[in-house]
């Protein structure tokens, strides 16, 4: 599990829990073609969850792209653009910077324990890091209700 503020070789920073992001209406991400770098949001599979249930539900129809599931660490890693990382700042995730040397869309999982929860597809966008932000803001606002009813 990340913990918030924790290097971990990864861009992680710790802000205000109660700051919201609002999605740009920036257009949806381009397809990434199999031979391109892709940076990884790595989150707790259970907010993760909650954040593909939400984009996929969304009133906005936003793409999800190919989404890992690590049963190991119990955590989903969300594609998205490279350089993402260069200003992800959502507390309890982290985003995995590969500046075009590292994490390509693989037609196979990259790491042993893990599976694909959502696969890629030759014509597949990765996740628009606005929509994931704010999918994850939500994903994070449910569960600490439902936590709290218990």
């Amino acid at each position: 599990m990340l913990h918030i503020g924790m290097e971990t070789g990864s861009r992680t920073t710790a802000t205000n829990p109660t700051t919201t992001t609002t999605p740009t209406t920036d257009p949806a991400p381009a397809p990434v073609a199999a031979d391109q770098p892709c940076d990884l949001v790595t989150v707790p599979a259970r907010q993760g969850l909650e954040a593909v249930d939400i984009l996929r539900r969304g009133r906005d129809n936003e793409a999800v792209g190919p989404v890992l599931h690590n049963g190991v660490c119990d955590t989903l890693g969300f594609l998205v653009p490279p350089g993402t990382a260069d200003a992800w700042d959502v507390p309890g995730s982290a985003c995995t910077r590969t500046d075009g040397r590292g994490l390509r869309l693989p037609t196979t999982p990259p790491a042993a324990g893990s599976g694909w929860l959502l696969p890629p597809a030759e014509d597949a966008p990765v996740t628009d890091p606005a929509a994931l932000r704010a999918a994850l803001d939500q994903a994070a606002r449910l569960l600490e209700a439902a936590d709290g009813c218990r």
